[in-house]
Parts: structure tokens; sequence; C-alpha cells
């Protein structure tokens, strides 16, 4: 059934705004926070902090949720699926994007005056560079569920389980000796990577178990029914996790070992399944939401760009971190948050209320 004769699903709107507004206060929070109010013995900051870790499992997973639910919301074969060429645009705009972000020198073809941390800044693995490449795999997953006849969502559930379980020995691997530094910075963190593809592809795939659930039961997410099941996964995970941790505790005294990346992994899925769980509850209490909900989450790679140009800069342009970098207390840099989320927000609808005249001034030269 083609998407656009879907009741739309609020829910998922909800969370890719949630996803992207919390990276944005995230970012902006920790790069104007001076260094005496970052500790842990603050409640505020302790809170914050702890919900920081879970912005990228949840701006991933949501990413991975809705790409997968319009890739199979047609019932067609894979190479006649038109979000699978829109998908491929969507990846290699988002891996060009990253690099953009990180472009090492504003002469762009005169590369004589790099240094080498700038170009280990540039092979950096971000969001952009991890999510691109997670829905690489979903493509690559989808199409080998078709071609083998085996269940798209089993298919997920094994490269999910893949790259989290695989974490624990590529990591311990310095790929810089065996591979350039642009490859092997997606295998690791040894080269500067934030979200290197282990673990962090998983949590796309994992979303795009949930995508393909929703896309072929189309009417599961309007039942109360659905939300309690995503309650009990969620929890099941996090009990799961604590199991976990409790074993690394009896077993081997809180050293560094495998199962330490297990408890994290399978806790931050946990408390990103309760999260989509909460949002689907409340959205069958609502008949719509806010328009520039839907309009920031439409916008996600837009909103992170434009946010990390002002904060970071870029190779032609200075971030307000060159001149407030860890220098705010702690109101004033919950302020510059709510501003920035105030700023990201103002952008879309102005965006959105451009086209639409756009659009009716083209409209009526027609008539």
């Amino acid at each position: 059934m083609p998407y656009k004769k879907r009741i739309r699903i609020i829910f998922l709107d909800m969370m890719r705004a949630l996803a992207v507004l919390m990276m944005v206060q995230g970012h902006t929070i920790d790069t104007f926070l001076a260094g005496e109010y970052r500790t842990l013995d603050s409640p505020l900051f302790s809170v914050w902090f702890s919900i920081r870790g879970f912005t990228a499992p949840i701006f991933m997973f949501t990413s991975g949720v809705v790409f997968t639910f319009l890739l199979f919301s047609n019932n067609e074969l894979f190479f006649q699926i038109p979000r699978v060429k829109k998908g491929i645009k969507r990846i290699v705009i988002l891996v060009l994007i990253g690099y953009l972000l990180r472009y090492p020198t504003y002469t762009v073809l005169d590369f004589s005056g790099v240094r080498h941390d700038q170009w280990i800044g540039f092979f950096t693995v971000d969001a952009l560079h991890l999510i691109g490449f997670g829905l690489f795999f979903i493509l690559i997953s989808a199409f080998l569920a078709e071609k083998t006849k085996i269940s798209s969502r089993l298919i997920f559930l094994l490269g999910a389980l893949f790259f989290f379980l695989m974490f624990s020995t590529t990591e311990k691997i310095n790929w810089a000796n065996y591979l350039p530094i642009p490859f092997a910075a997606y295998l690791y963190h040894g080269t500067g990577s934030y979200f290197p593809l282990f673990p962090w592809v998983g949590y796309v795939l994992c979303g795009a178990y949930l995508g393909s659930y929703l896309a072929h039961n189309p009417a599961a997410f309007t039942t109360v029914k659905f939300s309690k099941r995503l309650f009990i996964i969620g929890l099941s995970f996090l009990a799961f996790s604590q199991i976990v941790e409790l074993l690394e505790d009896l077993l081997y005294k809180r050293e560094e070992f495998w199962t330490d990346n297990l408890y994290v992994i399978t806790m931050r899925l946990g408390w990103v399944i309760l999260l989509n769980s909460l949002m689907s509850y409340v959205a069958l209490k609502l008949k719509t939401i806010p328009e520039f909900i839907k309009q920031v989450g439409r916008h996600t790679l837009l909103v992170y760009a434009v946010h990390v140009i002002i904060l970071y800069g870029s190779a032609w342009t200075p971030g307000l971190s060159y001149i407030y970098f860890m220098r705010m207390d702690l109101f004033s840099s919950l302020i510059s948050a709510v501003i920035m989320v105030i700023i990201m927000a103002l952008m879309v609808m102005g965006l959105e209320r451009y086209k639409l005249i756009r659009k009716n001034k083209f409209a009526t030269s027609e008539i």
C-alpha cells in the first residue's frame, strides 16, 4: 500500500523531532558549559549527562525505523521500489555532508597546508557518516531478504547482533596498522571516530526491525497493545542489561570485558524502546501534533548541519566554540541551548513557509 494512503504515524514524527532537538541541545550545552560545572556530584548535570548518552542511539534507531517503514510501504520488488533510488541518493548526501562539515582547508583544492591532525579530523566518522552507512546496510539486508526469501526482520536482527557482538573484538584491533585511515576510521574509535560501524550500526538495524514490522502491520500502531508490547520489550532489555552487569560484578570484578559493552548496548536499547513505547501511547491520545514538529522531523539533516556549523564552524566560517568553548555557567549554557533549539525551529518553519509561498505563487501563475 503506498505510503501516501496510509494513516500518518504521528509517533514517528514525534520521535524524529525529539531525536534531532535532543542532539541540538546536547551539542550546545557540551560546547559552552565550563569545566567546573561538569561534575557528577551535581544532580542536574548527572541527569543531563545520562540523557545525552541516549541521544545518539535514539537518533540512529529512529532513522532506521523511518527509512525502513518508507522502504517497505510499497509492496514491490526491490529494484522497483521508489525508495531504493531515493535511499541511495540520501546515503550519498549524508556521507558527503559529513565530510564537508569536517573539510580540512578553506582553499578547497590546495591541501599543502593541511596538518596531520586536520586530516585525522577530516576522516573522523560522525553521526551522518554512520547513519548513511546504516541505511546502506538496510538496503543490502532488504535485497538479501528478497533473494533468499528470509524474513527481513530476521536479517535485520542478525545484522544488529553482528555489529553489537563484534564490537568487543573490532575495538581491540589497531585497524590503522592494516588499512588506510579513511577506512580504519569506520571500524573502531582508535583514530578518533565518534560513531564507527561497530557497534553503532546495530541501533540503526534495530530501528529497521521496528520499521519493517510497522510497514507490514499498518494498523498495529493504532492500538494500545502495540505500546504495551514495546514497553515489555524495553523492560526485557533493561532486565537483561542488569543481569549482564551482575554477572560482570560476580565473575570479573568490573574489569574491562566484553560484557561491559553488552551491558551498555542493551541498557541503551532498552531505554530507546521504552521511549518509543511512551511516544506511541501518547500519540494514540492525539489526533494531530503541532505542524512545526512534523517540519523539524522532516528536516533533520538541515537542522543537524546548520547547528553544527553554528557551534563548531567549518573550513570557511568560525563557530561559536572558537569564542565560548567551555566558558559559560550552567544557567547561560541552558539558555543558549533553548535559544539554539528555537532558532532551529524558526529556521525550519521559515523554510516551509517560503516553500508554501513559492508553491502558491507558481500555482497562481499557471492559471
